[in-house]
């Protein structure tokens, strides 16, 4: 069963809409009266001065209507939404319960999280912690009139970092987010000092999922670890390809991957190196890359010099070295 959301919409919405299809090479088709276009699952299409949007649940109608006014408010065309839950939780955003933290690791703790996860199974590996401040009650993001998430603000405002579903089982009702122990790290001290029973906010899910290719390699550090591990655990035994990692040995331990799959520690000024050397098949591949700006920035041209296309490659900058920053 689909839902639907129609809203109104100024002439001047189709240049943005398709200005944006064209960027993010979402598929585009003609239909009377307009054209749709196929977003992260959904659809949204453009009748005239009508505006509607399909997704598969509540969760991703509003995934879309979020995305659509803030694409369509940039562009001077604000849409007015035939209903707007004004006030109400996002539907993205699930309140859930700690209920232990563990070693996983040397460097990382496993925070396990209970309640309502099924929706966290698919479309996405990351979510959004929400962290309420140190000493005062949660506020949580609302929907304002306009459609989208307004956040608490000032003294209220939540700390909501991004972190990588590490494991779930929706039937028994929990799921499991590793976090990184790096010096200074204010969800690292959180996940040293939360105790059983606390509330914390999970946004999501989004992101990336799991690469459908014959050929899959890996670069990253620390940072990178829980991703890495969550998709090599879900590939086919059959995957072929190597995961470069600037991590401790021990954390590599009981790593689970297919057998034709290949494994390495690198120091991480070698990371990049190691991704020059790659052997890359001609086909069916795709190279994976997450850590700081500055390795994703560079391992984005590299891939670009080596002819794969952007459908090939998945890059991100999980962190920013400031001290290399102030440097450059």
């Amino acid at each position: 069963m689909r839902v639907s959301l129609t809203a109104c919409l100024p002439g001047c919405a189709a240049v943005a809409l398709l200005a944006r299809a064209e960027a993010d090479d979402w598929p585009v088709r003609a239909v009377p009266g307009g054209f749709a276009v196929q977003v992260w699952g959904g659809e949204v299409r453009l009748s005239g001065l009508e505006l509607r949007l399909e997704a598969a649940d509540a969760c991703q109608l509003f995934v879309l209507q979020e995305a659509m006014t803030l694409l369509f408010e940039a562009a001077g065309a604000r849409p007015v939404w035939e209903r707007v839950a004004t006030g109400d939780l996002p539907p993205t955003l699930s309140l859930l319960r700690v209920e232990g933290v563990r070693d996983a690791s040397p460097s990382f703790r496993r925070v396990r999280l209970t309640g309502n996860v099924s929706r966290f199974a698919n479309g996405g590996l990351h979510v959004r912690l929400l962290l309420p401040p140190e000493g005062r009650p949660p506020e949580w993001p609302v929907i304002d009139a306009s459609g989208r998430t307004r956040w608490p603000e000032g003294a209220a405002a939540l700390h909501a970092p991004v972190y990588t579903i590490r494991a779930l089982d929706p039937r028994q009702g929990w799921l499991e987010i590793d976090i990184f122990q790096h010096p200074g790290g204010r969800t690292a001290r959180w996940s040293r000092e939360v105790q059983p029973g606390a509330v914390v906010g999970v946004m999501g899910p989004g992101g990336g999922w799991i690469p459908e290719a014959g050929f899959c390699a890996f670069f990253g550090d620390e940072t990178a670890l829980p991703a890495i591990a969550r998709i090599l655990a879900a590939l086919p035994p059959t995957t072929r390809g190597a995961a470069h990692l600037s991590v401790r040995p021990s954390d590599l331990a009981f790593l689970p991957r297919p057998p034709g799959l290949s494994l390495a520690c690198v120091a991480r000024p070698r990371l990049l190196e190691s991704l020059e050397r790659l052997d890359l098949p001609d086909a069916d591949r795709l190279v994976w890359v997450a850590g700081d700006r500055g390795l994703a920035d560079a391992a984005r041209d590299r891939l670009r010099g080596r002819g794969l296309h952007k459908r090939e490659m998945s890059v991100a900058a999980y962190w920013q070295d400031q001290a290399a920053e102030s440097r450059a």
